[in-house]
C-alpha cells in the first residue's frame, strides 16, 4: 500500500499496513507549499515511508515540520532521517524531549523493539497546554495530553469542514517504566471528547469516523480502564 488519503490533503503514509510492522501510524498533511509529518515510524520502514510520500506526488524535501506525539521509538525512529533530508523542524513536548534527544532505551521503549533510537534533536519544545503551528491558511493545534507518557500530545486541524484528530496512543499502554499516569490520561481523554472530532487517526488501530465513532472509541478505553488507579 503506497498511502491513503483520509480527507483532502491528509494522508496515511506509514504504519504496519503500509511501511513496516513495527511502525505506528505516520501521517502527512499538505498545507499549501508546506508538508507536515506526524510521527515517523520505528526506523525500519524509513525508505518505504519516503517512497510513499513520493508516490503521492510530494517531495520529502518539502517537509517543513515533523510533529512527534511522544517519545516512543515506534513513533519517532525515523525522525532524524527526515530532519536530515528536509531540514524540517522537529516538534515535541518538553517533558518527552530529553528522552528523544538522549535516545534513552527505556523511556523510549526502544528495548521493547530490540532497537536503538538515534539521538534526535528537538527543535521546538512545547511547554503550554495548547500551542499552534500556523502554515499558510492552515492552523494545526497541538494539545498536551499526558498519561501514556508525561509529554504525550495530540494534533488536530479543521479541513474540508471536518475536524481531524491525530490521537495516536489513546489506547495506552501504561507502564511505570515510561512514567505513565492513568489519572492524567483520563483527564486528557475528557479533553479530547470536548474537541468533538469528526475523524480520529489513531496510532495503531486505524481511522475512525464519523463523530459518533470517534466518541465511542475514546469512551471505550475510558470504560476499560475505569477500575484502574493512577
Amino acid at each position: 500500500m503506497a498511502g491513503e488519503e483520509i480527507i483532502q490533503g491528509v494522508y496515511l503514509i506509514g504504519g504496519s499496513g503500509c511501511s513496516h510492522s513495527q511502525d505506528a501510524a505516520v501521517s502527512l498533511i499538505a498545507c499549501e507549499e508546506h508538508l507536515v509529518m506526524i510521527d515517523a515510524g520505528a526506523g525500519k520502514g524509513t525508505r518505504k515511508i519516503e517512497e510513499n510520500i513520493r508516490e503521492l506526488g510530494f517531495d520529502p524535501g518539502d517537509i517543513s515540520a515533523l510533529i512527534l506525539t511522544h517519545c516512543h521509538v515506534d513513533h519517532i525512529g525515523s525522525a532524524l532521517y527526515f530532519r536530515e533530508i528536509s531540514g524540517c523542524t522537529i516538534i515535541a513536548h518538553d517533558l518527552d524531549a530529553l528522552a528523544i534527544e538522549t535516545g534513552d532505551p527505556y523511556l523510549t521503549a526502544a528495548h521493547w523493539y530490540g532497537t536503538r533510537l538515534p539521538q534526535t534533536p528537538v527543535d521546538r519544545r512545547l511547554t503550554q497546554e495548547h500551542e499552534t503551528l500556523g502554515l499558510g491558511s492552515d492552523t494545526i493545534h497541538l494539545l498536551h495530553t499526558p498519561g501514556h507518557t508525561p509529554g504525550s500530545i495530540v494534533a488536530y486541524l479543521d479541513r474540508a469542514g471536518k475536524r481531524v484528530l491525530f490521537g495516536q496512543d489513546i489506547h495506552g499502554p501504561f507502564s511505570r517504566e515510561f512514567n505513565s499516569d492513568i489519572g492524567q490520561w483520563r483527564t486528557s481523554m475528557e479533553r479530547l471528547l470536548g474537541l468533538e472530532a469528526d475523524i480520529l487517526c489513531e496510532g495503531h488501530f486505524g481511522t475512525y469516523e464519523p463523530k459518533a465513532e470517534v466518541e465511542r472509541y475514546i469512551r471505550g478505553y475510558l470504560d476499560q480502564y475505569a477500575g484502574e488507579y493512577p
